[in-house]
């Protein structure tokens, strides 16, 4: 009788059977399907499955939480099911056929964007605050604003300006910098290639469209010429240069000699970047900015003018996020110069308050969830002062549908307003302040248009987001808790851990050991030499929510991994090589995974040290790995410790934020 016959039955049954799956593979900890339909999977039953520590869905593969034992549950569940297993990377990409090229888009922007939105938080705030004291005309008859009138405050002023120009200006360097991150490429060429595009030396990007042809510089070599251009607060520009850089440092990594690969790599990469940077990417980018702003001038001096306002406030906002919104400005001072007002920019300020409200909406469904409220909040306050960036890349963008919700607000609310033809004297005041920079005739119009901004993509966020967000996703985690119960994510809380414990078989914790002498107290040492960091910022969320357990993680400074006490290797993976599992002589049981997803390199880079069965002693070598090339195939070399049973002891004391030494710094002690 196989071990587990019953449990295999069981899962195969409840996941929908053999033909809802359409492809199956495992790593170190859990079953990974893609599944024709998910809600034909049975996510309660299959959690009371007395081996499964819990299940989760991510990037459209239902994940079934096994533990030390998946190798052995995976090859008994494809005999019995009938079905031939694949690699973890095959079944990544088969699970891209249950996201659409939508919901891929705004993955990997979301990825991009998620490191530097605390920066766009901030900026958003500083720039809200700068509006307010230099844009709105509160003294002398609405001729003054409050830096017009008092020194300290234009100080003030000039001073936030340093930062707000540092964040947006020069958002291309934090974007190039992402993408290396994301795609474990050499960070610091992401940063200079990024200082290339804002460099002082170019003419400043939003100089570019009020500068005649005839005086921008240019760079002669001869027999062609190339704009010096910068491209200050630009996206797309910066993402399709970062993603140039990306590809060649890999390509080059790839056929370059290890021996010379210091010199030969970052030159090969950086130089011909930059080059394709200035003379293929930014030309492009100038092109689809001057294409935009064409439409625009002439949706707004036509007779169509309604079916205008209705397209430029419903796509406004995914403008934003490339960046060419910045060409309206030049639109909007010409208008000003030449008819004393502008119809466009009111329905900018419209377009900010309703990408707001659906923020405003996202913070009442999330109020319990005190890490969303932080981005929301903040996200909320700027946008609703003029700058949406924040909340559209932090909030709006990463859920999907309070970016739609705004969108149509933002339409209905921009017809209201080029209907009556409401009209600002100036441009710079978006937001609610935008107000102040309406004609005072056109007051009434603009709040009703206002009111639209603000109850429209509430009101549709709120509904759409009631059905739509997962229990997790408006109350965040519970403290002392492994992980919340969710619709989608494991149902594993420190009761059911306990319950499944006192449930397993005896014989597999005390095999081989003499349960009367082993003792319960001692230590864990480190299994690397590096950085020692909490287990909640491993970027994975089995391993940071603490689904199999809990326990630290290390950011390596060598290349050796090695036991961590005296123990019994109890599983390896010998065709990735990547982990392996121990058993100490109380029934404490452990994990040691390198590296994130680096099942998928399949045992490239990564030498295996030892074997199931073996007798090791605290400081034997087990694994040993390449940090470059796990770094080369886009993978972080972190490497979790994590206890995946207690077994005999009642406390561990886990010890982070130190530096270790492999072998010989304690990172855990127990009882």
């Amino acid at each position: 009788m196989a071990k587990y016959e019953n449990e295999v039955k069981e899962l195969l049954d409840f996941i929908g059977g053999k033909e809802n799956i359409s492809a199956v593979s495992h790593c170190m900890t859990r079953m990974r399907f893609v599944l024709v339909d998910e809600s034909a999977a049975d996510v309660k039953k299959i959690e009371e499955i007395g081996c499964v520590k819990g299940t989760f869905t991510q990037a459209g593969q239902y994940q079934v939480i096994i533990g030390n034992d998946v190798a052995d549950f995976y090859n008994e569940f494809v005999a019995y099911a009938g079905i031939q297993g694949i690699s973890k990377e095959a079944a990544k990409q088969a699970a891209k056929s249950n996201q659409s090229l939508i919901q891929r888009i705004m993955s990997n922007l979301g990825e991009i964007f998620a490191p530097i939105i605390p920066a766009l938080i901030c900026g958003g705030l500083v720039l809200g605050f700068r509006n307010v004291i230099d844009g709105i005309y509160f003294f002398d008859n609405g001729t003054k604003t409050i830096v017009d009138m008092y020194q300290f405050w234009a100080g003030v002023d000039d001073f936030l300006w340093i930062i707000g120009e540092a964040i947006f200006h020069l958002l291309p360097v934090g974007i190039v910098w992402s993408i290396t991150k994301k795609m474990g490429t050499t960070q610091i060429l992401g940063i200079i290639l990024g200082l290339t595009l804002v460099s002082p030396q170019l003419l400043n990007g939003f100089s570019v469209a009020s500068t005649p042809a005839s005086e921008i510089p240019y760079w002669d070599f001869g027999f062609f010429k190339v704009d010096m251009i910068g491209y200050q607060g630009q996206v797309i520009a910066a993402m399709m240069a970062g993603f140039v850089l990306v590809y060649l440092e890999k390509f080059f990594r790839k056929i370059c000699p290890e021996v010379i690969r210091m010199i030969v790599v970052p030159f090969c990469s950086l130089v011909p970047a930059v080059f394709i940077a200035h003379m293929v990417v930014g030309p492009i980018g100038w092109k689809i900015g001057n294409a935009i702003a064409d439409v625009v001038y002439s949706g707004l001096t036509s007779d169509i003018r309604f079916l205008f306002a209705a397209v430029f406030g419903l796509f406004y906002a995914p403008i934003v996020m490339t960046g060419l919104h910045h060409m309206t400005n030049a639109i909007d001072s010409q208008l000003v110069s030449t008819v004393g007002g502008t119809i466009l920019w009111p329905m900018i300020a419209l377009s900010n308050i309703a990408q707001g409200s659906s923020v405003l909406a996202m913070s009442v469904l999330q109020r319990k969830n005190n890490r969303a409220q932080q981005v929301n909040i903040p996200a909320l306050i700027s946008c609703y002062l003029g700058v949406t960036e924040p909340a559209l890349f932090g909030v709006n963008l990463k859920y999907g549908f309070p970016l739609i919700c705004g969108m149509i607000g933002s339409a209905l609310a921009a017809v209201i307003s080029v209907g009556f033809g409401v009209q600002a004297i100036s441009i710079g005041v978006g937001g609610l302040p935008g107000i102040l920079s309406i004609f005072p005739q056109y007051y009434v119009p603009f709040l009703i248009a206002i009111a639209v901004a603000i109850v429209v993509p509430f009101i549709l966020t709120y509904i759409v987001g009631k059905k739509k967000l997962k229990v997790s996703d408006m109350t965040g985690q519970k403290e002392n808790a492994v992980e919340e119960v969710t619709a989608d994510q494991a149902i594993v809380t420190e009761e059911a851990m306990d319950e499944k414990t006192e449930t397993k078989d005896e014989s597999k914790i005390t095999e081989g050991n003499n349960e009367e002498s082993a003792s319960t107290e001692g230590e864990l040492k480190a299994v690397l030499t590096g950085k020692v960091i909490p287990l909640e910022e491993v970027p994975d969320d089995v391993f940071s929510k603490k689904v199999m357990g809990d326990g630290v993680a290390i950011e390596p400074e060598n290349d050796t991994v090695v036991a961590p006490a005296d123990a019994e290797v109890i599983v390896v993976m010998a065709d990735s090589k990547h982990a392996c599992g121990l058993r100490l002589e109380n029934g404490l049981e452990m994990i040691i995974h390198v590296g994130i997803d680096t099942v998928a390199m399949k045992g490239e880079g990564f030498e295996l040290l030892t074997e199931q069965g073996a007798k090791v002693k605290a400081g034997t070598p087990l694994i040993r790995f390449d940090a470059e090339k796990i770094k080369a195939a886009g993978y972080p070399a972190t490497t979790m410790v994590v206890v995946t049973d207690p077994g005999k002891t009642k406390e561990i004391q886990y010890i982070d934020g130190i530096d270790a030494v492999a072998g010989e710094t304690t990172i855990a002690k127990f009882v």
